[in-house]
């Protein structure tokens, strides 16, 4: 079956009346949300009915959202790329931050690392999904280049304004600095899934590194 927006994109480049070629290419329709919406929701549809990542096909996917494979293909390159967006469409959409403040984009980060923890733990869905695709390499790979590491990068640039504005230490590498504020919400997150999460673990965690560890009358 074809969607509507089938048409539009397989035109060519429009002609004049004297037949020569317009200089002007005139645009297809535009893709169909409506369309990519039941691409994303028939595949979590068939996860929903228990059918295994690995063993969905493009072929079902189409038939089930009732689109052309050709649909699929003109907006996801292949299978990997298609479940990472169906995980981003259900995972806490990333908040968004200043791009100029240092630990207050920090904190917003970490704090959307922390409810993304909290929808695995109270998505049986979600969690599924996440232990299927670390056994997949490929689709795992997808999934930190195009989730993980964009998240990291931003989280490092936070970390720098920070050190830049003085609210952190200049003389620790950055990749550490980075590494302990989120080593805390990852371990409960991932390591200790039983651990709680509450409201206010970000700002613990926060307070706690900015006054160090170190007993009161032994800080330096």
């Amino acid at each position: 079956m074809r969607d509507q927006d089938d048409d539009g994109e397989r035109r060519g480049r429009a002609t004049r009346d004297d037949g020569t070629p317009d200089p002007e290419p005139r645009r297809g329709r535009p893709r169909s949300a409506a369309a990519e919406r039941a691409i994303l929701d028939a595949v979590i549809a068939l996860l929903e009915a228990g059918e295994p990542l690995a063993g969905l096909s493009i072929e079902r996917i189409a038939r089930t959202a009732g689109v052309g494979k050709a649909t699929i293909y003109r907006r996801w390159s292949g299978k990997e790329e298609l479940f990472v967006d169906v995980v981003r469409d259900m995972e806490p959409v990333d908040p968004p931050v200043s791009g100029t403040e240092g630990l207050a984009d920090l904190r917003i980060m970490l704090e959307s690392l922390r409810t993304r923890g909290l929808a695995q733990r109270s998505s049986v869905l979600l969690h599924n999904i996440f232990a299927q695709m670390k056994s997949h390499p490929k689709l795992w790979a997808e999934y930190s280049g195009r989730v993980i590491a964009p998240r990291r990068a931003a989280m490092l640039a936070a970390v720098r304004r920070a050190v830049a504005a003085g609210e952190l230490r200049d003389d620790l590498d950055v990749e550490l600095i980075d590494d302990l504020f989120v080593g805390p919400v990852l371990v409960r997150t991932v390591h200790r899934p039983d651990a709680p999460l509450p409201d206010d673990l970000v700002d613990r965690i926060i307070t706690a590194l900015l006054q160090g560890l170190a007993p009161a009358a032994g800080r330096v």
